[in-house]
């Protein structure tokens, strides 16, 4: 089979794109108080399901209980502003339950 080009979509390679990621997740780490050991991954990505917007912002962590939290930004990286991540007191509802979780999103 030939490779036809990144694995994982769309790969973005410019600086302003991987600053803006750098500084999701950023807030993220301060916003919900994780250490530099806690895996924190912001990805834009492209929904194709009807009804949801073409671009949004994800946002991945995992706590100290190794527990993976998870939300959604439903804007491009680079115009997600700090007020846009969920306040902390809501962690309990970040939960991210895989295949368990709602079917919404």
């Amino acid at each position: 089979m030939a490779y036809n080009g990144p694995m994982f979509g769309n790969v973005h390679r410019d600086p302003e794109h991987h600053e803006a990621t750098a500084r999701v997740e950023a807030w993220v780490r301060a916003r919900f108080s994780l250490g530099t050991a806690s895996a924190v991954m912001v990805a834009e990505v492209e929904c194709q399901m009807p009804g949801c917007p073409p671009i949004e912002t994800i946002a991945a962590f995992w706590g100290e209980d190794e527990t993976r939290y998870r939300f959604k930004i439903f804007k491009p990286v680079a115009d997600v502003v700090e007020d846009d991540l969920p306040v902390s007191w809501l962690l309990p509802s970040l939960v991210d339950y895989g295949e368990l979780g709602c079917d919404c999103c």
